[in-house]
């Protein structure tokens, strides 16, 4: 190219580069935005939830087989 043409080419990507820049954060911005409404969880916070369901449903189960053998002792 020549020195002319690349001055301008350089100049033209300046100036593209200044508003992609923008519109990218803004988007991100955005996008921040809306997860943030929608109230998501961390996968590591979704796996905490798993394990104490699991740990209260293992102790529901013992609580369970108790009742069941203070039921069948006052039977007899």
């Amino acid at each position: 190219m020549t020195p002319t043409l690349d001055s301008f080419v350089d100049a033209l990507k300046e100036h593209i580069a200044t508003p992609k820049a923008d519109l990218e954060h803004n988007i991100r911005a955005v996008l921040a935005e809306m997860v943030e409404k929608m109230d998501l969880v961390s996968k590591q916070e979704l796996d905490r939830q798993k394990i104490a369901l699991q740990q209260a449903n293992q102790r529901m189960d013992a609580l369970q087989q108790q009742l069941e053998g203070l039921q069948s002792q006052i039977k007899k």
